[in-house]
C-alpha cells in the first residue's frame, strides 16, 4: 500500500510505494502536499501501466547512449558508423554528463538553437538532432523515461539544393574530357547509378542479352574499410543500358572473372568516390569547362535525359531505386510535364453548355 510517513531522522516527507515487481521503493521530499501529489500520480501511472521508475532516469546519457550504440545492426554499416560519430562528434559533449530523465524539452529546444546560430547547416542541425532523439526513443522504449522530450521541437527550415541537370552535350563534353575514365562518367550519366552502386557493379551483373544491369549491392567506406550492403532501399532493380554503351562495356569484361569488379580502383578493389573525384572527376569538368558539378549530378543528369527521352514517373523511379514514385516527384517534379494546359483545354469543352452558348461576360448575375 502506498503512502507517506515522517523521516524521524530530518523531519522530511516519504512517499512509499512498490513497484510492479513488488520492490519497496521510497522518494523523499520536504513538504507533505509534495510528497502526496507525487504519489497520486504515480499510482496512476501503475494503474495504466505506464509507471516509470523514478530512479531509472538517474541513468548518465553518455552511459545510455553507448548502450544504444551498439544496438545498430539493422542499419547500413555506413549509417551506423555516421550515427555513432555524430554522437560521439555532437551530441555526447552536449548531453553525456546530464541524467537522462532531467533533460527537458525547453533544454534540447535551446541546443538547436545553438547549433543553428554556431554557422551550422540547417541540415547538419537536422542530422544531429535526429541522432539526439533516437537515444531518448530508445530510453522511452527501455522505461528509462515516460516521454521523448526531444519531440515537437522546432528545427531549422533545410532548402535542399536545386539538381543540376547536364546537357548532352556538356555530358559529351565531360566524357570526352576524362580520357580513359570517359566510360565510367557515361554509365553515371546515363544510367542515374548511385556511386556505390557503380563502385560494387561486377561483371556478372552485366546482363548482355537484355542490356542491363543488376543493383543489387552498394560499397561505401566505413572507416579505412570498404564495406559492401544492399542498395539503399535494400531492393535488387534492373537498370537499362544505352545500346551504344555495351561495346565498351564488354571491352571492359574481357579478361575477367564473373565476380570480379566491372570498374575497380587502379590499385585493385572498389573506386573510393572522394580518391575518384580529386583525381579524375574534377580535371575532367575543369577540362569541360564545367564548374559547380558534383558525381551525384550525373544522377540527376540520368533523370533528366530519361524524362526528356519520354520516360514516365514510374519508369524513372525504378532506374534510380527511389522507394516511391512520389519520391522521384518530390525532386524532380519540374522535369515532367503538368498537362496543366491539357486539362484546361478538355474543360473548356463544357463551358458553352454552362453559359448556354452565350460568352460568360453576357450571363445574367455574372456582374458584366
Amino acid at each position: 500500500m502506498a503512502h507517506v510517513v515522517r523521516d524521524s531522522r530530518d523531519g522530511r516527507w516519504l512517499a512509499r510505494w512498490r513497484d510492479p515487481s513488488g520492490r519497496q521503493r521510497k522518494k523523499s521530499f520536504g513538504r507533505r502536499v509534495d510528497a502526496d501529489r507525487f504519489l497520486v500520480s504515480l499510482m496512476a501511472d501503475l494503474y495504466r501501466g505506464t509507471y516509470i521508475d523514478p530512479a531509472a532516469g538517474k541513468m548518465l546519457f553518455a552511459a545510455y547512449a553507448e548502450t544504444w550504440g551498439r544496438g545498430l545492426a539493422h542499419l547500413k554499416p555506413s549509417t551506423a558508423d555516421r550515427y555513432r560519430d555524430t554522437l560521439r562528434t555532437h551530441v555526447l559533449p552536449q548531453w553525456g554528463g546530464w541524467p537522462i530523465g532531467r533533460i527537458a524539452h525547453s533544454d534540447i529546444a535551446g541546443w538547436v538553437g545553438d547549433l543553428a546560430s554556431s554557422g551550422l547547416s540547417a541540415g547538419s542541425v537536422r542530422k544531429i538532432y535526429l541522432v539526439a532523439s533516437l537515444v531518448l526513443d530508445g530510453a522511452v522504449q527501455d522505461g528509462r523515461i515516460a516521454r521523448n522530450p526531444a519531440k515537437g521541437v522546432r528545427l531549422p527550415r533545410q532548402v535542399r539544393r536545386e539538381p543540376r541537370f547536364l546537357t548532352p552535350d556538356e555530358l559529351a563534353r565531360l566524357v570526352d574530357a576524362a580520357g580513359s575514365h570517359g566510360l565510367a562518367i557515361a554509365v553515371l550519366g546515363l544510367t542515374g547509378l548511385r556511386f556505390g552502386e557503380f563502385a560494387a557493379l561486377k561483371v556478372s551483373r552485366l546482363d548482355v542479352e537484355r542490356r542491363r544491369l543488376t543493383i543489387s549491392e552498394s560499397v561505401t567506406r566505413v572507416g579505412s574499410t570498404m564495406v559492401f550492403s544492399t542498395p539503399k532501399t535494400h531492393r535488387t532493380r534492373s537498370v537499362p543500358v544505352p545500346p551504344a554503351l555495351m561495346p565498351a562495356l564488354l571491352v571492359m569484361c574481357q579478361g575477367k572473372e564473373r565476380d570480379d569488379l566491372l570498374f575497380p580502383a587502379a590499385m585493385g578493389g572498389p573506386i573510393i568516390l572522394n580518391n575518384w573525384r580529386r583525381r579524375v572527376f574534377d580535371p575532367a569538368c575543369v577540362a569541360a569547362g564545367l564548374v559547380g558539378v558534383t558525381p551525384h549530378d550525373l544522377r540527376h543528369t540520368a533523370a533528366s535525359l530519361a524524362v526528356r527521352g519520354g520516360a514516365n514517373v514510374k519508369a524513372v523511379q525504378q532506374m534510380l531505386g527511389h522507394a516511391s514514385a512520389a519520391m522521384t516527384l518530390d525532386i524532380y517534379a519540374g522535369l515532367f510535364p503538368d498537362d496543366l494546359d491539357a486539362v484546361a483545354l478538355s474543360l473548356d469543352i463544357h463551358v458553352p453548355q454552362m453559359c448556354h452558348n452565350k460568352p460568360i461576360g453576357l450571363i445574367e448575375g455574372n456582374g458584366g
